[in-house]
């Protein structure tokens, strides 16, 4: 049984104020049992949300990271940054820096070696756009995407992780992919995997993210490939984060 994992992208959210009450909600809860759980904060918060969560279950994570150790890269932070403020791990490939920042696939694998070089936590995003979806292409950029890892580090450096799938006509829209179809690119996704090495494949858990709510997380979840979410505007309500997490923990029920 995979452990289903839960995590809350902040994005470009939050002011100190906010972010406390927020993360003291977030403490308190009872509802994470069963259910690995994280917060990629932005950079300037990285120490308020560490030192919060500092004896909570709760991970803190980076939303992105730079592949270099350190040097000329004005405006990038590096593992050993993360290190130093105890964060986990970092998402790495989200759609909002593959489609505004330009991030390569190549950068995206680097990003991720990084990391796992490290003994941090890598979250891996791939996912589509509305365009490559109507031209039936779906299946083969997310797994282009997942293959530049694949390829380069081997299927066990990503069995130790999470692969999370969101679809960009998604991501903040309203939109969400219904179950059967997040399922079907869930499923092919486990299977490239698989080509690589059947027991990491069956280890990864595999999530999703786009406009997850608490209302449509169960139908999500009920589905078998599908091992939690990626949660972007609905991490920012402690209510709303907590009852995706309480409908996480079901699956392993």
């Amino acid at each position: 049984m995979r452990q289903p994992w839960v995590g809350g992208n902040w994005k470009m959210n939050g002011l100190r104020e906010s972010n406390a009450a927020l993360l003291g909600a977030l403490k308190g809860a009872e509802q994470l049992a069963g259910v690995d759980v994280a917060i990629a904060v932005p950079a300037p918060y990285w120490q308020q949300a560490s030192e919060a969560m500092n004896d909570c279950a709760i991970n803190v994570m980076a939303q992105t990271i730079s592949p270099h150790a350190s040097g000329a890269y004005t405006g990038d932070c590096s593992v050993a940054m993360m290190q130093d403020f105890k964060l986990s791990g970092a998402l790495v490939g989200h759609s909002e820096r593959r489609q505004g920042a330009g991030e390569s696939d190549a950068l995206v694998a680097a990003q991720f070696a990084a990391l796992r070089g490290a003994g941090l936590s890598a979250v891996l995003c791939v996912g589509e756009t509305l365009a490559e979806r109507e031209a039936g292409e779906t299946l083969a950029v997310v797994s282009r995407q997942l293959v530049a890892v694949l390829e380069q580090y081997g299927a066990e450096a990503l069995a130790t992780g999470v692969l999370a799938y969101e679809p960009v006509w998604a991501i903040g829209t309203g939109l969400t992919a219904t179950p059967e179809q997040a399922q079907a690119v869930h499923a092919s996704l486990r299977a490239v995997v698989a080509a690589f090495d059947i027991n990491a494949a069956n280890a990864l858990r595999i999530v999703y993210g786009g406009s997850v709510k608490a209302d449509n997380a169960a139908g999500l979840f009920s589905m078998p490939d599908i091992d939690g979410a990626l949660v972007g505007g609905a991490s920012l309500s402690a209510s709303e984060f907590l009852a995706i997490c309480q409908a996480a923990g079901q699956i392993a029920l």
